[in-house]
C-alpha cells in the first residue's frame, strides 16, 4: 500500500514538472518573440510577395487578411500577441503547404497597434524564421459594452465567449455579436451596419457555431437562416416559406436545421417547429403544437394568440424526438409524429390537447432527493416549492447532457404564481420517461438571489472536459441594467470565471440572449 501511494505520489511529481517546464518553455518562447523586429511588412527573405487587408469585407473590424508569396513551399503559424501575456495569446498553425497563403487573421484587438508575428516552416518542418508587422484598428463600435471581469480565469484554456447581444441604443442598429477573452477584451465582433440584406439583424436567441466552424443564426427580420463566415460574408442561407423565423435554430447531426417558427397567416403565432434539409433547402417536416399540446391552458399567461411562446428546441438522437421550451408553458418531449412524450410543467391547467390527447398523462411527477413521489398538491401546483424540487418557471435554453439528464434555465419569472421569489437558476433534472418521473439532481444561482435574476432571455451550457456549467442571466435589472456570464463547477459549486456585460449608456434593459465558448480558429 505505501509503495503504490508512493509511486502515486511520483506521477503527481512527475506530472506537476512537465506542466511546470511545458509552461516554461511557452513563456520562454514568448520572450524571444518579443524581441523579434516589428515593421510594417514582414522580413523573411523567402517572402517575395505580401499584403495586409484590415477588415476585407467591411463587416468584421477586429479581423484582417494576409497574403503572402513564398519562393519555395512553406507552411506559416500565425501569432497574435496579446496585451494580458501568453495567455491571450492567438496562434494558429495553418496545415497547408504551398508557395502562396491566404491567412484570416481573427482576433485583434480594437484601437491598438497589434502586434502580429508569421512563422514559416520549409516542407519538412523546419523553422525559417520569424519576423512581425504592426496592424492598427479603430476603436470599438461605440454600441458595445464593457466586459468588466469579476472573478479571473485562473487556467490556460484559449477558448473565448461568443455573446450575443442586444444592447444597442438605435432602433435602426443590427444586433451585434462580439467575443472577448479571458481578460474581458473584445477581440471580434460583427457590425452590419452597412450590410445589404442584415442591416436590420434581428437574431432573437443568437449566433452558435456549426460543425464546419463557420457560424449561424435566424433572422427574424428576412425570415430565414444565415451561414457566415469570421469575416461576415454570407455563405449560405434557408428561407422558409410560408413561416416566419423567431427565436431559435439548431443545426441537427444530420446537418439539417430545426427551426421555431410562426406559420403565417393564422391566429396564433410562436407555435410550429420546421426542419430545413440542408441540401435540398426544403421543409421535410412540420410540429403543430396547436395539434399535439394544449392552446386553451392559461395557467401560466391569458390570452390565446401567443399561448407557448416556443423559446428554443433541443434533439435528443437516442429516440429521434425534439424538446421543446416553451415559456408560457412549459417544457415538453415530442416524437417526429408530433407525439407528445412527456411534460415538464406545474401540474395545474392540463386537460386535452388539440388532437383530443389526455395531458394529464404525459405529466412528470417530481421525486424527492431519496425517490419518494411529491404529492402535495401545493407543489404540484407550483403554488410552493418543495425542499428537494421546484418547477421550472419561463424556462429557456434545454440541454441535454452526457449523462442522458436535462439541463435549463430556470428564468424564475412569476415564481409560484407571486413573482414574490426573484432568482433564476441553472437546474439539471434527471427524468425517467417510462415512469414518468422529474428528480432535481443539481442547481445552481439561486443562492445568488437578485443579482442574477433575469425574468427574459438568458442561456446555460454544460462543458464535459472541464465538467464546468455556463450560466447566463442575460437582462438582469438589479442594482442596473446588465447581464452576467458565471462559469461554476459543476461538482464543488464554486465559481471559476465570471463576468458583467455593461451596456456604455443607460438603456431600458440590456439582453444578452447566449453566450458559448468558442474558438476563433476550428
Amino acid at each position: 500500500m505505501k509503495k503504490l501511494l508512493l509511486l502515486c505520489l511520483v506521477l503527481v511529481a512527475l506530472n506537476i514538472t512537465s506542466c511546470r517546464k511545458e509552461r516554461e518553455n511557452i513563456i520562454a518562447q514568448v520572450a524571444e518573440d518579443t524581441t523579434i523586429a516589428v515593421g510594417t511588412h514582414f522580413a523573411q527573405e523567402e517572402i517575395i510577395g505580401q499584403s495586409i487587408v484590415l477588415n476585407p469585407t467591411g463587416y468584421a473590424p477586429l479581423t484582417a487578411m494576409i497574403t503572402i508569396k513564398t519562393e519555395i513551399s512553406t507552411k506559416v503559424q500565425l501569432r497574435i500577441l496579446g496585451k494580458n501575456g501568453f495567455r491571450s495569446d492567438i496562434i494558429k498553425t495553418f496545415p497547408d503547404v504551398g508557395t502562396t497563403h491566404d491567412i484570416p487573421v481573427f482576433g485583434l484587438y480594437a484601437g491598438h497597434n497589434n502586434i502580429v508575428h508569421l512563422t514559416l516552416y520549409d516542407e519538412k518542418g523546419g523553422a525559417l524564421g520569424t519576423s512581425g508587422v504592426y496592424i492598427k484598428t479603430a476603436p470599438l463600435h461605440p454600441d458595445l459594452p464593457i466586459v468588466r471581469v469579476d472573478v479571473p480565469y485562473k487556467g490556460f484554456g484559449k477558448e473565448m465567449h461568443i455573446a450575443s447581444y442586444y444592447g444597442h441604443s438605435g432602433q435602426s442598429t443590427p444586433q451585434e455579436v462580439f467575443i472577448f477573452d479571458n481578460f474581458g477584451d473584445i477581440r471580434w465582433y460583427l457590425d452590419f451596419n452597412n450590410h445589404s440584406v442584415l442591416n436590420k439583424l434581428h437574431y432573437q436567441d443568437g449566433v452558435e457555431m456549426l460543425k464546419n466552424g463557420n457560424l449561424y443564426f435566424g433572422d427574424e427580420s428576412t425570415h430565414a437562416i444565415y451561414e457566415v463566415d469570421f469575416f461576415g460574408e454570407v455563405i449560405n442561407s434557408w428561407p422558409m416559406p410560408g413561416y416566419s423565423f423567431h427565436h431559435h435554430v439548431l443545426e441537427l447531426p444530420n446537418g439539417n436545421f430545426l427551426v421555431t417558427v410562426t406559420k403565417n397567416n393564422i391566429s396564433t403565432i410562436n407555435d410550429f417547429i420546421i426542419e430545413i434539409d440542408r441540401n435540398s433547402k426544403q421543409i421535410v417536416t412540420t410540429w403543430d403544437l396547436r395539434e399535439s399540446l394544449q392552446p386553451d391552458r392559461d395557467a401560466w399567461i391569458s390570452g390565446a394568440r401567443n399561448w407557448i411562446h416556443v423559446n428554443a428546441v433541443e434533439y435528443d438522437r437516442a429516440d429521434d424526438c425534439i424538446i421543446i421550451s416553451g415559456r408560457n408553458q412549459g417544457v415538453a418531449k415530442l416524437t417526429r409524429d408530433n407525439k407528445v412524450k412527456w411534460i415538464l410543467s406545474t401540474h395545474n391547467g392540463w386537460d386535452k390537447a388539440g388532437d383530443g390527447t389526455d395531458m394529464k398523462a404525459k405529466l412528470l411527477h417530481p421525486l424527492t432527493k431519496s425517490g419518494t413521489t411529491i404529492t402535495d398538491t401545493n407543489a404540484l401546483y407550483g403554488h410552493i416549492n418543495h425542499p428537494d424540487f421546484e418547477w421550472n418557471w419561463y424556462q429557456h435554453a434545454p440541454k441535454l447532457l452526457p449523462n442522458g439528464n436535462l439541463m435549463l434555465f430556470d428564468n424564475g419569472d412569476n415564481r409560484n404564481f407571486t413573482g414574490d421569489l426573484k432568482y433564476s437558476r441553472a437546474v439539471e433534472f434527471k427524468i425517467n420517461e417510462s415512469a414518468k418521473t422529474v428528480q432535481q439532481v443539481w442547481q445552481y444561482g439561486k443562492e445568488r438571489g437578485q443579482e442574477t435574476f433575469s425574468n427574459i432571455v438568458s442561456d446555460v451550457d454544460y462543458y464535459a472536459e472541464t465538467n464546468t456549467v455556463v450560466f447566463t442571466p442575460g437582462s438582469i435589472t438589479w442594482p442596473s441594467n446588465r447581464g452576467k456570464m458565471v462559469e461554476v463547477s459543476r461538482s464543488s459549486g464554486n465559481v471559476v470565471f465570471e463576468v458583467t456585460v455593461l451596456p456604455p449608456t443607460d438603456l431600458s434593459r440590456v439582453t444578452m440572449h447566449r453566450t458559448d465558448k468558442i474558438n476563433l480558429y476550428q
